[in-house]
């Protein structure tokens, strides 16, 4: 990099490195292979790679763009923010069509990359840099949690022949059993970023973010598909609540316990988010 007349062979390297990353964590264009793995492999490994993949890939991407190319960032950023709202829109819109409910939570997962990915858009800017990073890690540990207790209610009611995972197979779940019910809207309204939930505190810093970058029309593509988010995601309460159905759940006590706990979590932690915003600012790179 040092004394290099053109960097045209570097941004090249850098952006086959985005593209890298880019599968790793779902991002649109190179998302396709997430609902059709997600929903092929088992729900307990699926629940570990819509998080530990997307936190590894996300804990990479962050890393080496913020400490090894910020130079970059004037021919980076513009690919950057087409991905981050090609990812968010795309992924919500396909959402709305997915009856499957681990099609559904890829799809999810996809548009969640989009929102994180809105917080590298301004890596290049040292005034708002380490910000963003803390936004990102933030949003990363909120979705690590909301994610792991949406997909313990999945597997609670999975069938040992994969059946009972599509969205209409939560029908009645509200009553026949109340407190499984109770958590996965609590999951489902923070995936939307709706109160009293992390979710709603993770996308605050993450629009911060972006505002203070200078990228207002980005944050604004994040609120709206957000909302459009908001229908799919509250579909499924309204199948648990409002329709009448025999919901089975297992009631094994680890996964229950995840549950009850990713739950309470997902409430407690959005009263004190400054405490965690400075854990996460904490651990931003030098």
């Amino acid at each position: 990099m040092q004394g290099s007349a053109s960097n045209l062979l570097l941004t090249i390297g850098a952006a086959l490195i985005l593209v890298g990353f880019g599968f790793k964590v779902a991002a649109v264009p190179f998302h396709m292979w997430t609902p059709d793995v997600y929903q092929g492999a088992p729900t307990p490994v699926t629940a570990f790679m819509s998080v530990g993949a997307k936190a590894a890939g996300f804990a990479a991407l962050l890393r080496i763009f913020v400490l090894a190319f910020p130079s970059l960032s004037a021919d980076l950023t513009p690919v950057l923010w087409v991905l981050a709202a090609l990812t968010m829109f795309i992924g919500n819109l396909i959402a709305i069509s997915q009856t499957n409910i681990k099609r559904m939570l890829a799809y999810s997962s996809i548009a969640h990359a989009g929102y994180i990915l809105m917080a590298l858009v301004a890596y290049g800017n040292p005034a708002v840099a380490a910000d963003s990073v803390a936004s990102a890690l933030f949003y990363l540990v909120a979705y690590a949690v909301t994610s792991f207790g949406a997909w313990s209610v999945v597997m609670a009611l999975e069938k040992p022949d994969a059946k009972g995972l599509e969205i209409n197979d939560f029908a009645g779940l509200g009553r026949r059993k109340p407190l499984l019910a109770a958590a996965m809207t609590v999951f489902m309204l923070s995936f939307t970023g709706m109160p009293p939930t992390l979710g709603l505190v993770g996308k605050f810093f993450l629009f911060r973010a972006a505002i203070e970058g200078g990228f207002i029309w980005l944050a604004v593509i994040g609120v709206l598909t957000s909302l459009i988010s908001a229908y799919y995601y509250l579909r499924v309460v309204v199948v648990m609540y409002m329709r009448e159905g025999e919901s089975q759940a297992e009631g094994e006590p680890w996964l229950n316990f995840t549950t009850v706990v990713m739950a309470l979590a997902t409430v407690v932690l959005s009263f004190i988010p400054m405490a965690l915003f400075s854990w996460a600012s904490g651990a931003v790179l030098r």
